[in-house]
């Protein structure tokens, strides 16, 4: 029992060693922890400082890396600063240079765009075929209509005969021969146009295209012409060389009818009863009925009966013969009848008087032409045959004449007709207008009155009038007027009336077979007058001349034609007309910027000049309009000239202010280019050149100043590229464009909106071509010119003492 307890304190001895030994262990476990754990802190820290240490290096190294990049950034943005410096430097000189070849580029464009004008305008016009139209009036100058406008109302017209001729390409010349076999005594006329234009405005100065008419008369004349005296026979012989005989009559004042016949007619010596003749009696006019024909080819004698032949003038009588290669032999003779002829004249023109005479079958032998029938009542034996009241001839002005009835207001009756004569027998007086109005007096009539027939015929009058007898004599159809209850007034205008003695034949219709008591009173008005009713609203009388014969015709306005203006059918709307009025006055309104910058920079006579400009062109365009949208302030003749020189002179002193030049200069160049301006458009202000002299001279001035100070300074003038940029080459090109459109685009049609933008594209290119105001100069504003600008200003103050 003993040993066992012996035994378990043994083991409880070794249990305590083993936990000594297990103590210990974990004490030097633990202490191999700690220091495991302290060399891995060590190692940690070491690491720490380590990386500390590297990474101060990194940050180190990175920061000198930014450095040197921010370095190189620094200096690669150095030399992307010097190369954008020198790309701008060398990109404005060469932007200088291409906006100086630019603008000498555009410059030559427009100079040879107008010398190719002057060089292919020749050529196209022998490309394209153009139709003159000639016509031919003897007498007074030919009634024309070329392009088919309406007449004005109660206008007798009666075309003249005409002939077209065709120039072009494959015909440049056109020489055509007119043959006028017996032509009329006295003046021809011939008037030749062109058709009607495609409206463009053509400048004076540029080529266009030409066409020379050039008439010329060859006159063979018949000498020593047989004379037709009254019942007096003449033998004439035709042969193979003279196929025609002519002969001659003179038909004396009064004459009723004139008869020519041939008696007898003989071939090769054999009489026969046909020979093949045929008579022509009066001349060649190249009208209708402007000669009369009677073939002869009935058995006996020919006759041919004129009635109402020509008074006082020689009538033409002509034998032709349809035979060839023989010899007729023929005998003629010819008569006239006279049916009223004045014995004498009363000395009172205030009365009508009646001569009493015997009726005269012939005039005597040789008659020369008598006195023209004035201020008298011619009678037959059986009574009266005419009446003939006193009337006056006054005349008033060039192509103007009045003729005054004595009696004033007419009493007509039924029997015998009134007859008027009114003396236009004057060349001077056929390049008018003929105007005749009858009004009839409704309280003066008497009797079964039906109505007032009236007859106006040159040459010989129409007597008697009644609803058979037409109105016309031998060779000329009249005019023909009526006036009764209904219709009191008539009116009637005839257009170059003929050279000749005019007569009126008044005749009062009955509704009865007994018209011996009834009259009617009428009163008469005739004048000449220069134009119908002085052309109207819209139009005006101008008196032209052609070497030393002078007529008139009417210059129509607002779309307006005829010969009186008086057709519409193309007329101007009044809403256009305003329209019209307000673009071309308005548009001077812009050139209030150019004025305003030119006060404010200090050019104060360019701002005075630009300001003439606006005044003038606006009241000149306020003065130039068509229709009634007028405003006139002055004479137009005035205006015009005045706008003319204002829009000269603002080119030539806005170049010359571009120059630069000296003041002394400056205003030297002023004074004399507006002298010199003004001479030129005294003497033609619508020739192209005045205008583009000047602006070359100017030019030529302004650029020999810029080379100037260029190869003074060795730089380009002016020095800035933004000048030429931004400022001279949009000036220089609205500068162009407006000379474009006012020299080529300007039409009738278009000529308000295209001179309107003439205007603004002249005002806007002044203030880009202004140049900018001098360096010692104040800027003229308001408050500075209002108080402390003085006009006189001195460079110097002297002081005085005064003792």
């Amino acid at each position: 029992m003993l040993m066992i307890q012996l035994y378990d304190q043994d083991m409880k001895v070794m249990m305590v060693m083993l936990v000594m030994m297990m103590v210990m262990m974990m004490m030097v476990m633990v202490m191999m922890m700690m220091m495991m754990v302290m060399m891995m802190m060590v190692m940690v820290m070491i690491m720490m400082v380590m990386m500390t240490v590297v990474m101060m290096m990194m940050m180190v190294m990175m920061m000198m890396v930014m450095m040197m990049m921010m370095v190189m950034m620094m200096m690669m943005m150095v030399v992307m600063v010097m190369m954008m410096m020198m790309v701008m430097v060398v990109m404005g000189v060469m932007m200088m240079m291409v906006m100086m070849v630019m603008v000498m580029v555009m410059m030559m464009v427009v100079m040879m765009m107008m010398m190719v004008v002057m060089v292919v305008m020749p050529c196209v016009c022998l490309m394209m075929m153009m139709k003159m139209t000639v016509h031919f009036r003897v007498g007074a100058p030919p009634v024309i209509d070329p392009v088919g406008v309406a007449f004005p109302k109660q206008t007798a017209v009666r075309l003249a005969w005409n002939l077209t001729l065709s120039v072009g390409a494959r015909q440049p010349q056109n020489q055509t021969l007119l043959n006028i076999t017996n032509p009329r005594p006295g003046d021809w006329f011939i008037a030749v146009h062109l058709p009607q234009d495609d409206g463009k405005i053509q400048q004076k100065g540029l080529p266009s295209c030409s066409y020379l008419f050039q008439p010329q008369m060859l006159i063979r004349r018949s000498v020593d012409t047989p004379t037709l005296l009254p019942n007096v026979p003449i033998t004439h012989t035709l042969s193979s060389v003279h196929t025609a005989g002519i002969f001659k009559i003179f038909v004396p004042e009064f004459s009723t009818e004139m008869q020519v016949s041939i008696l007898s007619c003989a071939v090769g010596g054999v009489a026969k009863p046909k020979c093949g003749l045929s008579l022509l009696i009066g001349s060649s006019s190249l009208g209708r009925d402007s000669r009369l024909a009677n073939n002869c080819s009935e058995t006996g004698p020919c006759s041919s009966s004129v009635s109402a032949p020509p008074w006082d003038t020689w009538v033409q009588v002509a034998v032709e013969t349809s035979l060839a290669n023989i010899t007729v032999t023929f005998d003629i003779s010819a008569n006239y009848t006279v049916g009223c002829k004045p014995q004498s004249s009363p000395a009172d023109f205030n009365s009508n008087f009646t001569v009493t005479g015997g009726n005269n079958s012939s005039a005597p032998n040789g008659s020369s032409s008598p006195s023209p029938l004035r201020n008298a009542a011619v009678a037959r034996g059986d009574g009266a045959c005419v009446r003939t009241p006193a009337v006056f001839r006054e005349e008033t002005d060039i192509l103007s004449l009045r003729f005054t009835v004595a009696d004033g207001n007419l009493s007509v009756p039924a029997d015998p007709p009134t007859l008027m004569t009114f003396d236009l027998n004057s060349p001077a007086t056929s390049g008018g207008t003929l105007n005749l109005h009858l009004s009839l007096n409704k309280s003066s009539v008497i009797g079964q009155f039906s109505s007032v027939r009236a007859c106006l015929t040159p040459s010989a009058p129409v007597m008697p009038l009644n609803t058979s007898q037409p109105c016309a004599t031998a060779f000329v159809q009249g005019y023909s007027l009526s006036v009764n209850s209904t219709v009191s007034d008539v009116s009637l205008r005839i257009p170059f009336p003929e050279v000749s003695m005019w007569y009126l034949s008044l005749q009062t219709l009955c509704n009865s077979s007994e018209c011996s008591n009834v009259s009617a009173g009428v009163s008469v008005y005739v004048n000449v007058s220069a134009c119908i009713d002085d052309c109207g609203s819209y139009g005006s009388c101008r008196l032209l001349r052609t070497h030393s014969y002078m007529y008139a015709a009417c210059t129509c306005s607002a779309g307006w034609r005829g010969w009186g203006c008086t057709d519409g059918g193309e007329a101007m709307s009044f809403s256009l007309q305003l329209q019209s009025v307000l673009f071309l006055t308005l548009s001077n309104l812009l050139f209030i910027p150019p004025i305003t910058l030119a006060l404010y920079r200090g050019y104060l006579p360019e701002a005075a000049v630009y300001l003439y400009n606006m005044f003038f062109s606006t009241f000149y365009h306020a003065c130039d309009q068509p229709g009634v949208t007028v405003l006139c302030i002055m004479e137009y003749d005035t205006l015009q000239f005045c706008d003319f020189l204002g829009s000269c002179t603002s080119v030539w002193v806005t170049i010359i202010c571009m120059a630069r030049l000296q003041d002394l200069f400056k205003y030297v160049f002023f004074m004399l280019g507006t002298l010199l301006i003004a001479m030129a458009m005294s003497l033609d202000r619508h020739g192209l050149w005045n205008f583009l002299g000047p602006l070359l001279f100017a030019l030529i001035t302004m650029a020999t100043a810029w080379v100037y100070r260029g190869v003074k300074r060795r730089q380009c003038y002016p020095p800035l590229w933004r000048r030429w940029v931004f400022y001279l080459l949009p000036g220089v090109l609205l500068a162009l464009i407006g000379v474009c459109v006012y020299v080529f685009a300007e039409t009738d049609g278009n000529y308000l909106y295209t001179h309107s933008l003439w205007h603004v594209l002249m005002a806007t290119s002044i203030l880009f071509l202004m140049p900018p105001r001098h360096k010692h100069t104040q800027p003229w504003g308001w408050t500075h010119a209002l108080c402390g600008y003085r006009i006189c200003k001195n460079q110097k103050e002297d002081l005085y003492s005064v003792s």
